[in-house]
């Protein structure tokens, strides 16, 4: 197993995708060799010196506990990981919508951790799209947008729940709907339930949400609130004198608003409705 590179960046920076392909080498892929890092630095396009939130530290050091912690279970560091990593690279969607960002987190500051987080025991392999992929494959970014579309305002514990289940995040973090923060919410609340357990079942009832989806509009059905941008604003300027984030309690999100409870009650009682009759497939029926 691969360890860090050699030169380890001290800030975060930009790596587009045509640069990155030069260091997705079979060597890479395969766990087995990586770069030094000093060929990547020379290719990368600087964020803003004057901005603590490129610091490479705080991300480096979280990477490293989670390998120490979920060696023998690796798929649950992503509950641990993702609320930790959103509130320590406190981004605006547009900023986290740049892959070239992700690229380099992955390259260059921690491949080893894509490697240990994602090579298959199958094929003894990492697929590229770990390290440069779709916002719901590659390594990073995955976590970061997870926590972004289920935490609820300021609290990160729907976002443990979510990730503790890797079907939820395969099959729903793809789809738009799940912007709509009730629409998340609820499918948190029938996983807590264990309304809805297995991957069959997961996906079953999300095909059945988006057909529903059709002809329910949820933002009527279930209407969120207009959310203020003074609150994000604010949590991503404190980051310039925030603490490392802790390592045994969930951080705080930006002090916004949770999502409506009538909304969230609402679609979740729709959803139980929905996944008695939803395509599971293997599910047996009585008639």
């Amino acid at each position: 197993m691969i360890t860090q590179p050699h030169h380890v960046p001290e800030r975060l920076a930009l790596l587009s995708g045509s640069a990155a392909d030069t260091f997705l080498t079979e060597g890479l892929l395969m766990g087995e060799q990586v770069h030094s890092g000093v060929d990547l630095a020379k290719v990368v396009e600087s964020l803003p010196e004057d901005d603590a939130r490129w610091s490479v530290e705080p991300i480096r050091s979280l990477v490293d506990d989670a390998m120490f912690a979920f060696d023998t279970e690796r798929t649950r560091a992503d509950a641990w990981l993702a609320p930790r990593l959103h509130a320590t690279l406190r981004l605006t969607r547009r900023e986290a919508a740049d892959s070239r960002l992700w690229n380099h987190l992955a390259l260059a500051v921690a491949p080893d951790y894509v490697v240990w987080r994602h090579l298959s025991e199958s094929s003894r392999r990492v697929a590229a799209a770990r390290f440069q992929g779709p916002a719901d494959r590659q390594c990073f970014s995955r976590l970061w947008w997870a926590a972004e579309l289920f935490r609820n305002g300021s609290d990160y514990e729907p976002v443990e729940v979510a990730c503790g289940n890797q079907d939820l995040i395969h099959t729903v973090l793809r789809r738009d709907l799940i912007d709509h923060r009730p629409t998340a919410q609820a499918l948190v609340r029938l996983l807590k339930s264990g309304e809805v357990t297995t991957g069959r079942e997961i996906n079953g009832l999300s095909v059945a949400i988006s057909a529903a989806g059709a002809t329910v509009i949820y933002d009527a059905f279930a209407p969120d609130e207009v959310r203020d941008p003074a609150p994000l604003r604010d949590w991503i300027e404190e980051a310039q004198t925030a603490p490392p984030v802790s390592r045994h309690v969930l951080p705080d999100g930006p002090d916004e608003d949770p999502a409506p409870e009538e909304s969230v009650a609402a679609l979740t009682d729709y959803f139980t409705e929905l996944f008695e009759t939803a395509p599971v497939r293997g599910r047996k029926r009585e008639d």
